[in-house]
Formats: structure tokens, sequence, C-alpha cells
């Protein structure tokens, strides 16, 4: 019989260094050829590979298929019941992914992916015990995951925990001092805990990293207009709709701030009325909106509710 282990070796090369340059159905057409051999169909890792590319093509069926023929293959490699969690997870399966995830650690208790993706699915799931014991397990193995301590941090400022979610991201914070999304976290949990002062510094920070990501210019602006720093929180806001000039809730919170506090009514119905064509479902606010009084008169203002 002949060997063919060269020629699949051969394609298997090929197909990584496709992968590498960004051809991914390049790749898959040579992972196909090697998987035409007899060899090849017994070739745990080219079959893994295959179901990677497959997931990265976003055609989630035919990576569950190789996933599964991994498992087949050898049903005490982790990897494949892994590779179909993610599927499942892809599809928001969680239920289905948690079944596949906890094989994977049942057969590989130091796998700390699995562990990390069981969080999130059980996170998705609201399950928030779950989900931090499952973090926790990932931080346990590997304590530098950015993620996982980001990710734990989220979840007790979300369950009111904001002691221990500091803890979480000011290692997260450490991990990687210049992510913006750590950084607007570390604000949020700091102005909770009611250290202003601090966190205005980590949002402007965060926002120095990614001036695009519109709700650090919203909470920064809301801490000034707590302190009476109206013009300030106007400057702010003025800021973030220059980066983010489709985002609803900037307009609307300039134009509380143009109607309540400085009397400017025709500049406060301009971001009213752009707030609402971005997020109609603002109207329904509007109504209760104290703030917005001084704009009720106008007869543009009237039309939004009667068109």
């Amino acid at each position: 019989m002949k060997d063919h282990q060269y020629m699949i070796n051969n394609y298997k090369v090929l197909g990584e260094q496709s992968k590498r340059e960004g051809g991914l159905e390049r790749a898959l057409e040579f992972y196909e050829k090697a998987y035409r051999y007899k060899e090849g169909k017994e070739d745990i890792e080219l079959i893994l590979d295959m179901a990677l590319t497959y997931d990265e093509l976003e055609e989630y069926q035919a990576a569950k298929d190789k996933y599964l023929e991994a498992v087949d293959l050898n049903p005490k490699d982790a990897r494949g019941y892994y590779g179909v969690g993610t599927v499942y997870d892809n599809e928001e399966r969680y239920e289905e992914a948690i079944k596949y995830y906890k094989k994977a650690i049942e057969l590989d208790d130091t796998y700390d992916k699995a562990y990390f993706f069981l969080a999130n699915a059980y996170d998705e799931l609201e399950n928030k015990e779950e989900a931090i014991k499952y973090y926790k397990k990932v931080i346990e193995i590997n304590p530098g995951d950015f993620w996982a301590n980001v990710n734990l941090g989220s979840i007790y400022e979300e369950i009111n925990e904001n002691e221990l979610a500091l803890e979480a991201m000011e290692m997260g914070c450490k991990i990687d001092p210049n992510n913006y999304k750590a950084l607007f976290n570390m604000g949020v949990v700091l102005n909770k805990l009611g250290r202003k002062e601090e966190a205005v510094k980590y949002y402007t920070k965060s926002a120095e990293q990614n001036p695009d990501f519109p709700y650090i210019y919203l909470n920064l602006a809301l801490i000034h207009k707590e302190k009476k720093e109206y013009k300030k929180s106007l400057e702010i806001l003025t800021e973030g709709i220059k980066y983010n000039k489709d985002t609803a809730v900037l307009y609307y919170n300039r134009g509380c701030l143009f109607a309540g506090y400085f009397s400017e009514f025709e500049k406060a119905l301009r971001d009213v009325i752009v707030a609402t064509d971005l997020d109609s479902s603002l109207i329904t606010y509007m109504k209760k909106d104290k703030e917005l009084d001084g704009i009720r008169h106008l007869e543009a203002y009237k039309m939004m509710f009667t068109s």
C-alpha cells in the first residue's frame, strides 16, 4: 500500500501557510486534499484544523460535523468536545454548549479555554454563581488571563459586589493597562464606590484609548452633572458626539442640559429630534423628563407625539 503521508504533510503545511496569510477558503482546499487520503481521515490534527477553519468561515454545521468526527476518532481527546461546545455557543444554544465544555473538562481538568467559555455560557444564561465559579477556575489555572479577570469583575459589578469587582478589575488593568474596556469598567466600579475623582481619571484614560466608545462620555458627563458642573458636562457630551454621531443617548442628554440648565431651547429641541430619530423608544421616556419642560410648548416638540 502506498504511503501518502508526505503528500498529507505537504498539504497541511500549505493549508497552515494560507491561513496565516488570511486565505481561509484556500486553506480549506489544501486540508480537503489531505483528507481525501485514508491516512488523512485518521489524522485528528488535520480534522481539527478543518473544523476550526469551517468555524472561522462561519460554516457552523460543517465545523460541528468535523469536531464530532474528531470525537469519534479519539473520544479521550478533549479538543473535539470543546470545539462542539464553541459551535453551540455561536448558535446561542448555551445549554448544549455547557454539556460539551463539561465533557472537555472531565477529560482535561486544566483546559482553561473550556472553563472560560463554560463561565461565559452560564453568564449568558444569567447563572451568575456558576459563571463566577468557572471564571475563578480559569484564573486559578492562568492568573494572567485578561478577559477572565475583566469578565469576573463585570459580573461582580452587576450583582453589586463592588469591592470584589474592583479587585478583579485592578488585576485586569495590571495585565493590560491600555485596554479601554478594562479602564472603563474601573471607572464604573469606582463611581459606584463613591470614588468619583478616580473614576474620572479612568474614564479619561479609556477615552484616550478608544474615543469611539460613547458610554465613556455619558458616564463622565453624568459625574460632572451631579457636581453641578453643567458646562463641563456639556463639553464632554459634545466631544462624545464628535466621535459617536449615531449614539442617541449622547444627543438626548445634551438636549436635557441645553433645556434644563442653559435655557437654549432651540438647541435642546434639535438634539432631542436627532436622538429620537436615532432611537424612537426615547419618545416615551421624554414625556416624563422634567428637564425638557422648557421645550414642551414648541410646536416641533408637540409634533413628535402626533406624527
